[in-house]
């Protein structure tokens, strides 16, 4: 007989492969860590090779996993957009959903033309802010669900975890930084977690800076790092090949990103599906 690649075990390996804890993506999944496992191993039993090297902190893909990862993301796509259409198009409604200049290119591009194209009769409105901003819309009920980006382990309401982030931080290629001399920051708009970590962490050290830019825009902040104007904090998935890591500056605690939804919003079954989505195809 064949061997069959069970939907169930595609979307385990997504859940590891994207979040890179096997803790976090059973949590995710309502799993236990060890069906988790046991997903991973059937699936590797298919494949014929090991698709994760693992340690006590991480997770990585190995060569035979990143090719799993990049030939089955259409085919998960495709399982949902075909079994949303088997369901029907009887759902309608309207979700208000907020994303963070950081991540809106990939949630606009990446997920939601897919959830449009299967639930053509619910309506999205989209609005672009820092994530600390989003938070207290949704908190307020101006803003049915939102994805933000916050410190771990910070309490939250109605929230699921997307993926973890290792902020950095970064200055231009062959840059050095003076010691003596006050750090030039690119900065995030005000309510960005990345802003007040970056201050924080140097108020901690007392180390002194000064502001060179500040912009709601994750693009100015790059290309002004990029420029040799100034340094920033970024996601370290995010580190282009003009910039470089400063391990010299201290370090930031990891963050996460996650689907934050307002408590009116809980039986909505639009915003479940949306959650459903934003879970599985979400990646940095």
């Amino acid at each position: 007989m064949p061997a069959i690649l069970d939907i169930e075990l595609i979307r385990t390996f997504h859940a590891v492969a994207r979040i890179g804890k096997f803790s976090a993506a059973a949590q995710q999944l309502h799993k236990s860590p060890a069906a988790v496992s046991v997903h991973i191993q059937r699936l590797e039993a298919v494949a014929g090779g090991r698709l994760l090297n693992r340690d006590n902190q991480a997770v990585s893909l190995t060569a035979l996993g990143k090719r799993l990862l990049s030939s089955t993301t259409e085919l998960l796509s495709t399982h949902d957009r075909v079994l949303a259409d088997l369901q029907g198009t009887r759902l309608a409604g309207r979700i208000t959903l907020g994303v963070p200049d950081e991540y809106a290119d990939h949630v606009i591009r990446d997920i939601l033309p897919t959830f449009a194209a299967a639930w053509p009769n619910v309506v999205l409105e989209l609005r672009t802010a820092p994530s600390y901003a989003l938070r207290d819309q949704v908190q307020r009920g101006k803003l049915q669900a939102a994805v933000i980006a916050r410190p771990k382990a910070q309490p939250g309401t109605e929230s699921l975890l997307l993926t973890s982030t290792s902020p950095v931080w970064v200055g231009p290629i062959n840059s050095v930084i003076a010691s003596t001399q006050p750090l030039p920051l690119a900065v995030h708009a005000a309510q960005c977690p990345y802003r007040q970590a970056m201050i924080e962490a140097l108020r901690q050290c007392a180390r002194k800076s000064r502001i060179v830019l500040e912009s709601p825009s994750t693009q100015a902040v790059k290309a002004c790092v990029e420029a040799g104007l100034a340094i920033s904090l970024i996601d370290r998935a995010r580190v282009t090949d003009k910039m470089q890591i400063l391990d010299s500056l201290p370090v930031v605690p990891e963050h996460e990103v996650v689907f934050m939804r307002s408590q009116a919003s809980h039986a909505d079954e639009a915003v479940n599906l949306l959650s459903r989505a934003m879970q599985q195809h979400f990646r940095l």
